[in-house]
């Protein structure tokens, strides 16, 4: 029953805080008779509010949501969502519309809340079970979102406000589950065990698990101020990082997470311009549908590919990247709403199997704790790497270019990550090949000197 309780409600939370109809209409809706803005106020002034309040949020949010026992940070969560879709159904105009990206984007650094919650309540023999349940029904509900969305508008025949309007019941409905979850009496930074304090701070790597385990058995707790939960993230920081394969998937990770965030706001405008919906009947949300599905799937997947990930990973960061700049290319560069649907689903499948191999890849090796450490350090890398892209490509400060040409730098800095990788898997094939040389050259030397030891004992 302790376990059925918070999942459960986590799970109702996750389903109905993403069950959004109008998300895939979301650009149409702006620059539609409702709101009737311009595509650059839209895409240039509006849209790059999200990227810089979720990358200024992400830290603050991270310690708060460890120091106040995650149910807090999940309550401000549902009410940011609901405050947003008020905002996007009642107010009006460019600072309004800039002032709801910022309350999105503290829901969307809120997610730390919603993806740690559950291992401050459960033993962790569950950990492995109820993640599966939390990450599965929050694409399910997005998906469900998506689908009802489409089939609505295609099929009944509503207005985009109407959309709108069910996304916000759903959002308020999320709202009531939070409230009900039981409060932790510990989290990983702040609030531990006095005991296990000790231990953690003096154990080596292979310790770790088990005394964090510990942490979450035990009842005593302790406090830890600010600056010592700063400087154990820091000398953490330090370690991990220095293992060379944790730092190759994590480079692969912010670069990746920094052009996919890129590609995936401003595809709408980008359909809006090849087929805009004031003029055609336009299928976003059988598209997001489709490859929120298909993205899950490929995540299933992963651990039934027999790819030893350890000696080709390089190889097929590279060629998968180069996959990822050919669809956003095409999406750019043919002008066909098929074509752009297309590349776009196979684009958001290929991604989220890279970064399912790279979470595992990175998580195998790492206690909770580090865990969400690492996670935490390259989703703000991939934060700030959007955000000055954000500021030189997109936003009217900088160059504000329009999206078409916008889609074609994201084509050439996938091209850029997928040459990276390339150098990377050339440079591990000559390490290999150099160290192999040396130990078949170490191997022949020792047998010359064991092959010439005998006669040179006889002749004395």
């Amino acid at each position: 029953m302790s376990v059925l309780h918070p999942t459960l409600l986590l799970c109702v939370y996750g389903f109905f805080s993403n069950l959004r109809p109008s998300e895939p209409f979301l650009t149409a809706y702006l620059m539609g008779p409702d709101k009737n803005l311009t595509e650059t106020q839209v895409v240039n002034e509006i849209y790059p509010i999200w990227t810089y309040s979720y990358l200024v949020l992400l830290f603050p949010i991270f310690l708060a949501t460890d120091y106040l026992c995650y149910k807090p940070v999940l309550v401000l969560q549902a009410t940011s969502l609901v405050v947003t879709y008020v905002m996007l159904l009642k107010v009006q105009g460019v600072l309004a519309m800039q002032l709801l990206e910022f309350f999105f984007g503290l829901a969307t650094a809120s997610d730390v809340a919603y993806y740690s919650y559950i291992y401050s309540v459960v033993a962790p023999a569950h950990y492995q079970r109820v993640t599966g349940y939390c990450r599965s029904i929050t694409l399910f509900g997005s998906a469900a979102g998506s689908l009802t969305g489409q089939l609505l508008l295609s099929g009944a025949k509503v207005r985009l406000v109407h959309l709108v309007i069910i996304t916000l019941a759903s959002t308020a409905a999320a709202f009531v589950a939070p409230w009900f979850l039981p409060m932790p009496k510990k989290s990983l930074f702040f609030h531990k065990t006095a005991a296990a304090v000790a231990l953690l701070e003096k154990a080596e790597d292979p310790q770790r698990e088990q005394v964090v385990s510990t942490i979450s058995s035990s009842s005593e707790t302790r406090s830890h101020s600010v600056v010592e939960v700063i400087r154990i993230l820091f000398d953490d920081f330090l370690t991990c990082y220095r293992c060379r394969p944790l730092l190759a998937w994590s480079v692969w990770w912010a670069l990746s997470t920094c052009g996919y965030f890129q590609v995936i706001n401003y595809s709408q405008a980008l359909w809006e311009n090849v087929r805009p919906s004031q003029d055609y009947e336009i299928y976003n949300g059988y598209v997001e549908t489709l490859s929120t599905l298909l993205g899950a799937l490929a995540a299933l997947l992963v651990g039934y590919l027999p790819v030893c990930w350890a000696v080709w990973g390089e190889l097929a960061l590279c060629v998968l990247s180069l996959l990822m700049a050919a669809c956003v290319l095409v999406m750019d560069m043919l002008k066909n709403i098929w074509l752009c649907y297309s590349s776009y689903v196979l684009f958001r499948a290929t991604y989220m199997l890279l970064i399912t191999v790279a979470t595992y890849q990175i998580a195998a090796s790492l206690s909770m704790q580090r865990y969400a450490l690492v996670f935490g350090v390259n989703t703000f890398l991939a934060l700030l790497l959007q955000s000055l892209l954000t500021v030189v490509v997109v936003d009217s400060a900088g160059l504000g270019l329009d999206v078409s040409s916008q889609f074609l730098i994201y084509g050439v800095y996938f091209a850029v990550i997928s040459l990276v990788f390339l150098l990377a898997a050339l440079c591990k094939l000559f390490s290999r090949r150099r160290s192999k040389q040396q130990e078949v050259l170490a191997n022949s030397r020792a047998q010359t000197e064991s092959d010439s030891a005998p006669a040179g004992d006889g002749s004395s």
